[in-house]
């Protein structure tokens, strides 16, 4: 791409009809998405370490009542997570589409002689396996899929839990997306940053489809040396939690709770939304 082909690109975005997702499994980028992820100077990819903390504990103590259990963290991430329900007398799995971040997390996994399993693939077509007594898909990560590929996660996720096993999804919430979709464009310049190693400017613009009741963050890359222009989408689905509780119960889930955020979390930005599924 070029100038030129930001100059005539198309008015609005169609949610996924310029691309699926951000490349979180191109090498490059995923070890630059690492670095954000270790960083504990901001929550933009991972959250900090005394929030993940405090989340796990909820975990252990709300969700699994301190009993040994075997957990599938969907979209794990470098394994913040897992390492420290594995800690705490879990078996774990991980599964995430970053090269980069399955690569750390099965080194500190190594390091710290624990069990757990990791794998790199994409949920999409990941086959589960079976008997968990818990599947988690944190942090906004299931709104990123289209419709029917979350309805193909959260089926495959009920047939692999136990008959009395749950589901924790934490989603974006219905207002933060439509915000998200109706943001102001903007642009800034980097000398290295999450895009690229070298100098870049960044320009985004977002668009909201109240049709499809989702979200578009459309990106251009400009490389400063060259003037090559990448072109990304961010796609983001938008539920309210009636359409959750239709979906889950199509799917097989019979009990639905929802939390405005993680409990005893203090956060009451509205931003997110934590629903646990019972088969």
């Amino acid at each position: 791409m070029n100038l030129s082909d930001i100059v005539n690109r198309s008015e609005k975005a169609i949610p996924w009809s310029e691309g699926e997702k951000i490349p979180w499994d191109e090498p490059a980028f995923s070890q630059r998405m690492l670095r954000e992820h270790l960083s504990q100077d901001h929550d933009a990819a991972s959250r900090r370490f005394e929030i993940i903390d405090q989340h796990v504990n909820w975990i252990h103590y709300e969700l699994l009542k301190e009993q040994p259990s075997k957990v599938l963290d969907l979209g794990c991430g470098p394994g913040f997570y897992v390492s420290r329900l594995s800690a705490l007398g879990h078996a774990c799995t991980g599964v995430d589409f970053s090269p980069a971040s399955i690569e750390y997390a099965k080194k500190q996994n190594e390091s710290e002689q624990a069990s757990n399993t990791f794998f790199h693939h994409d949920l999409r077509t990941f086959e589960f396996g079976s008997d968990y007594d818990l599947i988690m898909l944190i942090y906004g990560e299931f709104n990123t899929f289209r419709k029917p590929d979350a309805r193909i996660i959260l089926t495959k996720a009920n047939e692999a839990l136990k008959a009395d096993g749950r589901l924790l999804i934490e989603l974006n919430s219905y207002s933060c997306l439509h915000a998200f979709g109706l943001a102001a464009s903007s642009w800034h310049t980097s000398q290295s940053g999450l895009f690229s190693d070298q100098p870049y400017l960044f320009m985004e613009e977002s668009f909201w489809n109240e049709e499809m009741q989702a979200a578009t963050r459309r990106m251009f890359v400009i490389d400063t040396a060259s003037g090559e222009v990448q072109q990304m989408a961010d796609n983001h689905q938008a539920y309210k939690e009636e359409d959750l509780r239709i979906m889950a119960g199509e799917c097989g889930f019979s009990k639905l709770q929802f939390y405005a955020n993680w409990p005893g979390h203090g956060d009451e930005s509205g931003d997110y939304l934590l629903m646990v599924c019972e088969k």
